[in-house]
């Protein structure tokens, strides 16, 4: 499991830096994303840039999960750099809310974090099955695999 970090002593001076693995195109996939969300709002750099400025938090951190580094020092960790890099966007989306609010929600979104950390190519695979393979134009693709298995099942169970 990664580890959480309240604060560092060495925050970025003119805007937010979201720190992610350079060498995950699962990672890459989801930055590409939240980069055309947030309009130049954050600054996106990989660990292998960065990790260095930031010598209170360990490479092996960096590593295991992304970190959103705000400008008064604030981290904020694995699925909750995700839903608070969403607060610099135009959309009103109440995750990183649930996850500061909700012990059950904070638990599940770290443990789903977890698992798809440890499974990044299986999960980027089907992140581009579900949405395409352009992160900026997603495609619902997903919604009609989850149409065609009910037709599926409605056929089945129609003749029985």
């Amino acid at each position: 499991m990664f580890r959480k970090f309240s604060t560092t002593n060495y925050p970025p001076t003119s805007k937010p830096v979201l720190v992610w693995d350079g060498e995950c195109g699962f990672c890459k996939y989801w930055v590409t994303r939240w980069k055309s969300m947030t309009n130049d709002k954050i600054d996106y750099i990989t660990y292998q840039e960065i990790a260095s400025q930031f010598q209170d938090i360990p490479i092996k951190e960096f590593k295991k999960a992304s970190r959103l580094i705000e400008t008064d020092g604030k981290v904020y960790s694995g699925p909750n750099s995700a839903y608070r890099s969403y607060t610099y966007t135009n959309k009103s989306l109440p995750w990183h809310k649930w996850y500061t609010n909700y012990n059950w929600f904070t638990q599940l979104s770290d443990h789903g974090y977890n698992f798809i950390a440890k499974h990044r190519s299986f999960f980027f695979n089907l992140t581009k099955l579900f949405f395409g393979s352009n992160p900026k134009q997603l495609k619902w693709y997903w919604l009609l695999y989850l149409l065609l298995l009910l037709a599926v099942f409605y056929k089945l169970f129609g003749f029985l």
